[in-house]
């Protein structure tokens, strides 16, 4: 199974909870190669939306988090160009408490129409997420697809939100890699691993694994629609 759990727990803690789990940390703080999961992560060239799919993109950032941050509208501020071109995963967000009031996201740098907060994590955060995994992670991915499918896997992110219709928390990369995941792959969705139980002797037995068909939802079939 692929668990997403915070960022801010304690190794230790998740270690006895998910002891055959491999952990790791896809978050901006993360280590390589799995920081590059990160929508902070500076992959360069990632097309800004909207783009039609005949078409070459004219723009682009360096990460995922720039186009987010880039193309928010406040009270006191448009589009901020400059949030495209950070590489340091450093000073990209941009907050209400110094710009105002959020107006809504740009549909593009020179678009006129302003979407709101549902709208823009569907039509620009959710497709230039899904551009990255489909473009510049692919090794990662088939990394992950290998470990899932031998044990466990938890993965940490700041935020645990997996629903993607729900708007009232920021959405989970993690699980946006999650759903990426079982999407190209289905058959993880059968497969699970027991964690061992101590024995009347207080050994450890060895660990069983066991596979339990799970009922894939329509959610899970589309990638991230």
């Amino acid at each position: 199974m692929i668990y997403i759990k915070n960022k801010k727990n304690k190794i230790e803690n998740l270690q006895k909870k998910f002891p055959n789990a491999l952990i790791l940390d896809i978050s901006s703080k993360g280590e390589q190669p799995w920081v590059q999961l990160s929508p902070f992560y500076p992959h360069g060239k990632i097309p800004i939306p909207p783009y039609r799919q005949d078409e070459e993109p004219k723009c682009f950032s360096q990460t995922v988090e720039g186009i987010w941050q880039g193309l928010k509208v406040f009270e006191g501020e448009d589009i901020d160009r400059s949030k495209f071109e950070i590489t340091n995963m450093e000073g990209i967000k941009r907050t209400v408490r110094k710009f105002g009031k959020p107006l809504g996201h740009r549909y593009g740098i020179d678009g006129k129409e302003l979407l709101d907060y549902q709208s823009a994590r569907k039509e620009i955060y959710l497709r230039a997420y899904a551009w990255l995994l489909e473009n510049k992670v692919e090794n990662i991915i088939q990394a992950l697809m290998y470990f899932a499918k031998r044990q466990d896997i938890v993965l940490l992110d700041y935020n645990t939100n997996e629903d993607i219709e729900d708007y009232s928390k920021p959405i989970s990369h993690a699980g946006l890699v999650k759903r990426y995941l079982i999407k190209k792959y289905p058959e993880l969705t059968s497969i699970s691993f027991a964690t061992p139980q101590p024995d009347t002797k207080g050994k450890k037995k060895k660990t069983a694994t066991r596979k339990k068909k799970v009922q894939t939802s329509d959610n899970q079939q589309k990638l991230f629609n």
